[in-house]
């Protein structure tokens, strides 16, 4: 057999693809990998020998260094044959998978170890931050993702004695020569074999899901992690301060908790790391050199804050009084995210006052040409005491309120623009969170006998009436859902909810249009609808051009973790734009924020374009598709038995939702296999291609992967189609002498994305 050489670092098999042939390395090392571990084989190891009856790899297989291998032609049935006539061949493949599978078990009992220790660990961490928190009077911060935490609880776990099975069936088979074993007894083994690996490989992937999450709570991109919890913590408290180098030592024990994590980007460990210990070395040298109280620069105009606030909304002094003793106790609370019932009812009363005082000061904002800016960051960052939300973090509220980073002109707002473009007529009140519009809610008021008929037309010209729809309905339900714990909201800024520098978490028209270039640089197609375009001149009686339409980013006055998609068109109209709302200090990553609400998005429009019917297979479509898959995939040949336990895996966390099962697999496919990194099943994955393709550079990219080369041809066949249709329009028009008109230009260039 001719051996065939590979350099270092290509990708010899990828996960999924269809097992064809029986590879021997002859010489160098190769890489397998699988979500949860990775082992190396090595000259004499058979590739894939653990899988040889799944019909398709669910390992990937990645030359470490020069690597040679022998390869056979293979199908499941001929496999005896192949061993009879190969002894050779059948040794290597039978030492080679007691080997693998050994090296897959031990994985397996390293991250079962790793779960355990590290969730163990995270808890007794975090008692000991709420410790050092009560020492030093300092309200501790809650971590998104921390409350749900539990214990790792495995409905299917590898069973103890598999371990034990395999090491003597080795000692067994191996005891005479392999060579001379029954090829129908080997096939038995290797069957038992691929799916006692598949099994163990099925649970590895819940372990590293679950010891990703908790890694993710230790240290992320969005800082919203342990780390910070524990530096920021220092830098308050102060490296000479006690208690500064218990917080140090147990800030060095995460850091080797940390460093070497495959969960973690390793480069991003370093920049963390390197930042702590740049910091630390100039708190110490601040310590020792200043000469001043340290106190933050002092700005006049935001002392006594609330009863400016108070005094600008016009209040009764009952209502007053009740907000300054609610603030003053809450600002009192050591935890004011503790979920007792006293901590709850003070939220909840704060709570119903904020939205009393902010409408009234917001309906004399209307006719005031100089609105002071403390009631200017009540109105944009909920910031109502200069206490609560800490006196450096007030003074910089107080430096941005009069030039925010957003624009209406680009479809982002703030709270307040927005609010001013409804009373203004530029926009209609959103629908309340029965799905109802601004024109539906006044109807039924006359229709349950609540107003007249000679009320109902006034009401619907009534601009204050309408503002007062969306600041009563949207706006605070939207406040609540994109600070994201909604058992500790409270829409007042506290410094105890800013969970990373604030300058870094502002949202800015910039930052929303390079997040919303960069995932329609990969989904192209995500926010085009298709309209009929006519023209009689031209003898045009019906063509579907496709327009995009980018969403308003309506950013709510809080510090969140979360966004959210509340409508996907204004009215009944298809060309107006949806509208998106997320945190204006958004503290998680906002282009995965965005990524979620564009799948959400897709979603709501595909059932809003498809009506009833958007789950009717028979009527093709990207929610009937996901749906239909979903609903019957334990049934479906095309998914592998590790699949279709993923998707169960998936489907409890998503609660059993299929639009957020369809969300999480959006978000893979933007991420993940936008980048070259295939991670969904093949069903899935045909699904997204087919209505969310990628643009022309994606696939340029992924042309080599034999994962969407069937995908590819398929797309490509179906948009000739479409190109040769307008390229025979364009010569019509030509002949007639007539200019091309630009929505059929724009739809031909839009063939070519």
């Amino acid at each position: 057999m001719a051996l065939k050489e590979f350099p270092a670092g290509q990708i010899l098999l990828q996960s999924e693809q269809a097992i064809t042939a029986l590879h021997v390395i002859a010489k160098g090392t190769v890489r397998a990998s699988y979500p949860g571990g990775e082992f190396y084989l090595n000259r004499g190891d058979v590739i894939g020998v653990c899988e040889l009856f799944s019909g398709s790899y669910f390992i990937t297989y990645q030359t470490d260094d020069s690597v040679s291998i022998a390869s056979y032609p293979y199908t499941a049935s001929r496999l005896p044959e192949m061993f009879r006539s190969n002894p050779e061949l059948s040794d290597h493949a039978i030492r080679s998978m007691f080997r693998q599978f050994q090296e897959i078990l031990d994985q397996y009992e390293l991250a079962r170890f790793d779960c355990d220790n590290f969730y163990h660990y995270l808890m007794n961490s975090y008692d000991e931050y709420l410790s050092f928190c009560t020492r030093h009077k300092i309200s501790p911060r809650a971590l998104p993702g921390l409350e749900t935490l539990t214990e790792l609880v495995l409905e299917e776990d590898v069973p103890g004695w598999l371990g034990g099975y395999y090491e003597q069936m080795r000692a067994l088979v191996t005891k005479t020569s392999v060579k001379n074993q029954n090829p129908d007894f080997l096939q038995g083994l290797f069957l038992k074999a691929n799916q006692d690996v598949q099994q163990v490989i099925s649970v590895c992937r819940v372990l590293y899901d679950y010891k990703s999450d908790i890694t993710h709570l230790l240290m992320s991109e969005n800082r919203l992690d342990f780390f910070d919890l524990y530096t920021s913590l220092l830098y308050k408290v102060g490296s000479h301060a006690d208690d500064s180098t218990t917080l140090i030592a147990a800030i060095s024990t995460m850091m080797i908790q940390l460093e070497g994590q495959s969960s973690i980007d390793q480069e991003l460990y370093r920049q963390r790391v390197a930042e702590y210990r740049e910091r630390l070395s100039a708190l110490e040298q601040y310590a020792e050199s200043a000469d001043d109280d340290g106190k933050p620069k002092d700005v006049p105009e935001i002392h006594d804050s609330l009863n400016t606030i108070l005094s600008y909304a016009g209040v009764d002094e009952e209502t007053a009084a009740g907000f300054r003793d609610a603030i003053h106790h809450y600002n009192r609370l050591p935890d004011k995210n503790n979920s007792d019932e006293h901590s709850r009812q003070l939220r909840h009363t704060i709570t119903t006052m904020f939205y009393n005082i902010y409408e009234k000061a917001f309906i004399r904002s209307l006719h005031d040409f100089e609105v002071p800016k403390v009631v200017k960051m009540f109105f944009n960052f909920g910031y109502v005491d200069e206490q609560l939300a800490g006196m450096d973090n007030a003074s910089y509220l107080y430096s941005i309120v009069d030039d925010l980073p957003t624009d209406p002109e680009r479809n982002v707002y703030t709270i307040y623009e927005w609010l001013r473009a409804v009373y203004d007529g530029k926009k209609v009140p959103s629908r309340n969170e029965f799905d109802t519009d601004y024109q539906a809610y006044v109807h039924e008021l006359k229709v349950s006998g609540k107003i007249k008929a000679s009320e109902e037309a006034s009401l619907l010209k009534d601009r204050e009436k309408q503002v007062l729809f969306e600041l009563h309905n949207m706006f605070q339900s939207v406040n609540k859902i994109t600070f994201g714990r909604i058992s500790s909201f409270c829409p007042v800024f506290s410094e105890h909810n800013i969970l990373k520098d604030l300058e870094r978490s502002l949202v800015s028209a910039d930052k929303v249009e390079a997040a919303f270039k960069q995932i329609r640089s990969v989904d192209f197609s995500a926010y085009y609808r298709d309209v009929i375009y006519t023209n009689e001149k031209l003898g045009i009686g019906k063509e579907y051009v496709d327009i995009e339409i980018l969403p308003d980013l309506i950013l709510a006055p809080n510090i969140g973790v979360r966004g959210v998609m509340w409508q996907e068109i204004e009215g009944r109209k298809r060309t107006t734009p949806a509208r998106m709302m997320i945190s204006l200090f958004q503290m998680e990553d906002l282009t995965g924020i965005l990524v979620r609400l564009t799948a959400d998005y897709r979603w709501e429009m595909c059932k809003r374009i498809q009506g009833a019917r958007w789950n009717d297979v028979s009527e093709p479509s990207l929610t009937s598709r996901y749906f239909d898959y979903i609903q019957f995939y334990r049934k479906n040949h095309d998914l592998s038995t590790d699949a279709k336990d993923k998707i169960k895996l998936n489907m409890q966390k998503a609660k059993n939702s299929y639009k957020e099962m369809f969300i999480r697999d959006y978000e893979v496919w933007i991420i993940y296999e936008g980048n070259g990194s295939p991670r969904l099943n093949k069903v899935a994955r045909s699904i997204l291609f087919d209505y969310c393709p990628f643009a022309r550079q994606v696939r340029d990219k992924l042309k080599v992967n034999p994962l969407y080369k069937e995908m590819m041809e398929r797309y490509d066949v179906k948009q000739s189609q479409h190109i040769h249709h307008y390229n025979n329009l364009f010569q019509k028009i030509k002949n007639m002498g007539a200019d091309i008109p630009p929505e059929i230009q724009h739809q031909r260039e839009y063939l070519d994305y």
